[in-house]
Parts: structure tokens; sequence; C-alpha cells
């Protein structure tokens, strides 16, 4: 009994501190990507947004909070993400309308850059809480299913059908009608190819950390 109590504080630490991590770098990974996406670039022939290249790793990281801390974690962590983004370009948005020091300069650069795009951060703000909320919940199924079976399968199905919708509602409420349709199509395509190459690279993530259940109150691991 006072071995298990000594190891309680040690376990449930260890617990946090992983929990924490893992949130900090999703959360990280959502705003630098969102900030990322203001720019299009083009990459083998295809069009993307910037915002592709590290946005991905968001899916697996909420998988992983998911099997850390549970359903209600993941979904805590995602309306946290789109909060957060919401927030950022709504401070983006007061600083670029503050009288500038012209002292310094006009700054205009800085406005042209980091000033909100509206329709980006609706886009992204939508997309990430449809896509994610349905990637929460196809991970549940499966592990109701199968358990602590197969866990890489918890990561392909879950990420292989959030992928493709998250990545259709952003680049069409974000691109459409301001690029051509074959533009916005690239952006789509080439987006879902490389969130699904990202979930198959970052798939020993989920191998990484134990599930929920092994951590216990009395701080003993089963």
């Amino acid at each position: 009994m006072e071995k298990a109590q000594e190891r309680q504080p040690k376990v449930n630490s260890i617990w946090l501190a992983i929990l924490i991590a893992t949130t900090g770098i999703y959360l990280a990974s959502t705003l630098i990507a969102n900030v990322a996406s203001l720019r299009i670039v083009e990459v083998f022939g295809w069009s993307l947004d910037a915002g592709t290249f590290i946005y991905p790793i968001t899916f697996t990281l909420r998988d992983v909070i998911h099997k850390v801390a549970g359903r209600a974690a993941a979904r805590a962590a995602i309306f946290t993400g789109a909060f957060i983004n919401l927030m950022m370009a709504g401070y983006f948005w007061w600083v670029a309308n503050l009288t500038p020091d012209m002292n310094v300069g006009e700054q205009a650069e800085w406005v042209k850059v980091l000033g909100p795009q509206w329709r980006i951060v609706i886009a992204s703000i939508v997309a990430m809480i449809i896509a994610e909320l349905i990637d929460t919940a196809v991970y549940s199924k499966w592990v109701k299913k199968f358990g602590h079976k197969y866990q890489w399968g918890r990561v392909l199905s879950s990420n292989g059908v959030s992928s493709p919708i998250d990545s259709l509602i952003f680049s069409f409420i974000a691109f459409y009608g301001l690029m051509p349709t074959s533009v916005v199509m690239s952006i789509f395509w080439s987006m879902v190819w490389i969130k699904l190459a990202t979930s198959v690279i970052s798939l020993p993530l989920i191998y990484g950390v134990r599930p929920k259940q092994e951590w216990t109150l009395e701080g003993q691991v089963h």
C-alpha cells in the first residue's frame, strides 16, 4: 500500500506531462498551420497552402490525446484549438487597426502579412471542428470494436475519413470564387495526399504512449 501511494504522484505526474506536452504541440501546430496557410505555394506542379505541411500531424496528435486521456479530452483539445485560432485572428485584426508609431514607419508589411484573412480563418476553424470531431468519432468506434488491437487502424481509419473532409471544407470555403476552380481542386487534392502520407509517417506516435485505462488513480500501471 505504501509503495503504491509513493508511486502515485510520480505516475500521475508522468501522465499529466505527456498529456500537456501532446496537447501543447497539437495547439501550436494548429496555430502555425493557420498562419502558414496564408501563403499558396507550388510543389511538383501542385498548388497548396503552406499550412498543409504541418497541419496533418494534428490528426495523429489528437489521436494520441484521445488514447492518453479519453474522448472528452480530445474534444476539449479540438474546441480549445478552434478558440485560440479565433482569438489569434481577432488579436491580429485589433493590432493591425492600431495607429502605427510613425517614428518606426507605417509597418504596412505587418498588416499585409498578418492582418487576418477572415475567409481563411473561418474556413480553417469550421474545417477543424467538423473534421476532427468526425476523426474522434471514427477513432472511438474503432477502439470500441477492436480494443487495444490494431492500433495502427485507429490512426489510418480516423485520419482516412477526416482528412478528405477537412481538405474539402477548407479549400472550398477559403478559396472558391477567389481562384480558378482548377487551382482550388489542386489545393484540395494536394492537401488530401499530403495529409494521408503524414498519417502514415506519424503512425508510430500512437504506440509511444499508454492508453488511458492503464493509468489508475492508485498510481499503478496494469
